[in-house]
């Protein structure tokens, strides 16, 4: 994941590496290069049309630093807006005062989603949580099943009824409150593709346990069509954030740099491998490092920006003790 765009970006960086000056022709080379390695990477073209835009407007400026020199401002700038456009900040997951927290799992069929129900309620676990599962999907043969295997192997107890998947919701709700379990997922069914009945039932689903979070899962091997899932569902939902699923696959990883962006939903948790354990929230700053590959490099250049800072404000506070302050 990310790789070829890694090294696109890393080849555009290390050429203006060390230049003295960037004049607005330097400028808008690099920034056609970073635009057609984003498309190479499958990012939606709207959202790459946006990032350059944004990266534009500020590396213009770029020489006015007296801190760093340009090539440099160019690569924090670049690995601002992309953590800008990974989500900015880590979700702060937050609990209901009056337990448990719902967390209502949608995605089409494949994406994953059973799967990321299990590894989250791993998650919430290990941050000392006592999750209940509810199979809400009844229209998989062997959904259920699935997730009581994957129960079974975490150590949290699944509830499911074969009626109708909205009472198994509801019902699911007050045997969590029965058992004094603090944080219910709800797995919902989905579809090979996006169709009205599959979008009526979770919208009912979601109605009938009021969660406090929609979580959507997207498998990152999908690319454009991501966003319009993403988009789809947010329209009937309202999406609260993304589980990316199959993050460690050899996918381009648009999709990754494209959800947040158009349903403007950060990516809360990203599954790295199949193994339950292989979970974790996501962190924009760490992505962006890593697509930049040079997490270090961008380290030492805010170091440079700080460093500077401080030696301008003693400077400052030096001159204002002497009344030449202007």
């Amino acid at each position: 994941m990310f790789d070829n765009l890694s090294t696109r970006l890393e080849g555009i960086v290390k050429r203006i590496r060390g230049k003295g000056r960037l004049t607005e022709r330097d400028v808008d080379e690099v920034l056609r290069e970073i635009r057609s390695a984003l498309l190479e990477a499958d990012v939606n073209v709207a959202v790459a049309r946006k990032l350059v835009n944004r990266i534009r407007e500020r590396a213009i400026g770029a020489t006015q630093s007296q801190a760093l020199d340009p090539s440099q401002q160019v690569v924090k700038i670049v690995n601002d807006e992309l953590i800008r456009i990974l989500g900015g900040e880590t979700l702060q997951i937050r609990y209901a005062s009056r337990p448990p927290t719902v967390v209502l799992m949608a995605g089409l069929q494949g994406s994953g989603k059973t799967t990321n129900a299990a590894k989250l309620a791993r998650w919430f676990k290990a941050q000392g949580r006592q999750p209940l599962l509810v199979g809400a999907d009844l229209q998989r043969p062997a959904a259920v099943e699935q997730l009581r295997t994957l129960g079974d192997q975490i150590g949290v107890p699944v509830y499911s009824d074969p009626e109708d998947p909205v009472l198994t919701a509801g019902r699911g709700l007050a045997e969590a409150r029965r058992l004094g379990r603090d944080v219910l997922i709800v797995d919902t069914a989905g579809r090979l593709a996006i169709d009205v009945d599959m979008m009526e039932q979770v919208r009912l689903i979601s109605g009938a346990v009021n969660p406090d979070y929609t979580f959507l899962v997207v498998d990152a091997m999908t690319g454009q069509d991501a966003v319009t899932v993403a988009e789809a569902f947010h329209e009937t939902l309202a999406i609260d954030g993304v589980i990316l699923s199959k993050l460690d696959g050899d996918a381009r990883g648009g999709a990754a740099l494209s959800v947040k962006e158009v349903i403007g939903k950060p990516i809360a948790f990203a599954s790295t491998g199949e193994k339950l354990d292989a979970f974790e929230q996501f962190h924009p700053d760490r992505m962006a490092g890593r697509i930049l590959g040079m997490g270090d490099l961008v380290t030492l250049i805010e170091q440079a920006e700080q460093a500077f800072e401080q030696d301008q404000a003693e400077e400052a506070a030096a001159r204002l003790m002497e009344g030449t302050f202007t």
